[in-house]
């Protein structure tokens, strides 16, 4: 890794643990950072932060004092998932301390160029797609990011002949300063998150902070179908690339005659796609259009495209039983995302659907309800999902606890032909710690059948 001196001998508070967290304070420790950690739980809770006195940092636990930030410090690396809101945050910002997220260092000290994905929708699947086409092309990639694997972490490995492949959330993006991507994606923009944001322009700012420090030399890759994307144009250095399902696009990524084109250039039949679903086009646009700035084969992006079935929680198929197939959607945290799973499927189809409470309502997934012959609701929203099921007309709507008691139910009002589909459309925190646990624990109850 580079060895940048930027936080030598400077006062550093990291805010929040989990695993970026602890990746950033140990990171910091290493540049030689005086660095303080406050997390949220109990030290006797907390077998991270316990870890980290053990290496010798500072660690305050149990709450969130205010008077911290009387200590003098110099930055504050915040998790991604602390609102803007918080007093210890905004009484920072007042002070004019930088306040930082770990993407932010990852890139400081990454030897490897990166290429960052963001967007409302298709960020994970996008970023898989692209690391298996380099993978396939040996070309050394790495992933990390909001898919799971810490960037900061990654990065301090992370040689100059290797790319790393970067999965980024508006949340991550906003705590960025002179963060620059050599390669930039922004797959869509849908309104989300205005719980965390305020409002919507506050969002389409963080998601453009991918591109603020890009130059001529670095590309953006942005989804021609979308008006309000083509803003990201107007500030960008960068040399913009666009993909589009909808209309030729010459100097980009496009869909002609059943097959995927760049450039003028026939890239791969549409027939040989497994990954299902319309929506998932974009997905594959995008990694496409990065693949051929890098010089990837077609070969190389046919092979990855005629295996590659989703990544796990995504649309990802489970199994199937006695001609009923189950998917696992369990990453659809909002209604956008479990529209575009309903539209994969055409057969009739038993909804798995609620969670965390953000204080919307559901009406707008009326119009792709058409194919659901049962919904089953469970988590904080399963009254408001009751009620969007009976304008929808469904005729079996079934309340239950939680996942696992979901799944026998779906399972006993299926038929040879339906498809079984977990898509929430709602976070997870309301009973579950991560939207992967909620997956995991959809797998494990399917596969007790």
């Amino acid at each position: 890794m580079k060895n940048i001196t930027k936080f030598k001998h400077k006062k550093v508070l990291v805010l929040g643990l989990a695993k970026s967290g602890v990746s950033a304070a140990s990171l910091l420790h290493k540049l030689e950072a005086f660095v303080t950690v406050n997390d949220q739980k109990p030290l006797s809770e907390n077998p991270e932060a316990q870890g980290l006195l053990q290496e010798g940092i500072k660690v305050i636990c149990g709450s969130h004092p205010i008077e911290l930030l009387d200590e003098g410090f110099q930055y504050v690396i915040k998790n991604p998932g602390i609102p803007y809101h918080n007093p210890l945050i905004k009484k920072a910002m007042e002070k004019n301390i930088p306040v930082l997220t770990e993407v932010e260092l990852a890139y400081l000290i990454s030897e490897a160029e990166m290429i960052g994905i963001t967007g409302t929708n298709g960020k994970t699947t996008t970023t898989t797609l692209l690391f298996e086409m380099l993978k396939e092309d040996n070309q050394k990639p790495l992933i990390a990011g909001n898919i799971g694997t810490v960037a900061s972490e990654v990065a301090q490995d992370a040689k100059e002949d290797e790319k790393m492949v970067v999965e980024l959330s508006s949340f991550q993006l906003m705590g960025t300063q002179d963060f620059a991507p050599h390669i930039a994606i922004i797959t869509n923009l849908y309104d989300a998150h205005l719980d965390y944001h305020g409002d919507l322009s506050e969002y389409w700012k963080a998601k453009s902070n991918i591109t603020k420090n890009q130059t001529e030399k670095d590309y953006l890759i942005i989804n021609g179908d979308q008006e309000h994307v083509q803003e990201a144009v107007c500030f960008t250095k960068a040399q913009v690339i666009r993909f589009s399902t909808e209309k030729e696009i010459k100097d980009g990524a496009y869909i002609k005659d059943r097959a995927i084109y760049f450039k003028d250039e026939k890239v791969v039949d549409l027939s040989s796609i497994v990954l299902p679903g319309a929506h998932n086009l974009e997905n594959i646009l995008c990694a496409v259009a990065a693949c051929k700035i890098y010089g990837v084969s077609n070969d190389s992006i046919r092979k990855v495209l005629s295996t590659f079935g989703g990544v796990k929680h995504r649309t990802q198929f489970v199994r199937e039983m006695n001609g009923i197939k189950f998917y696992n959607d369990s990453k659809a945290t909002n209604s956008l995302a479990t529209k575009s799973a309903l539209k994969a499927f055409e057969s009739p189809t038993i909804l798995l659907a609620g969670g965390l409470d953000r204080g919307n309502v559901f009406d707008d997934l009326i119009p792709y309800l058409v194919n659901v012959k049962t919904l089953i609701t469970f988590g904080e929203t399963s009254e408001k999902f009751v009620k969007t099921g009976e304008k929808a007309g469904i005729q079996t709507i079934i309340p239950v606890d939680n996942v696992e008691k979901a799944v026998p139910v779906a399972y006993e009002h299926a038929r040879e032909g339906d498809i079984i589909l977990l898509s929430p459309a709602c976070a997870s925190w309301d009973q579950y710690r991560t939207f992967e646990q909620r997956g995991d624990i959809f797998i494990e109850a399917v596969h007790k059948l």
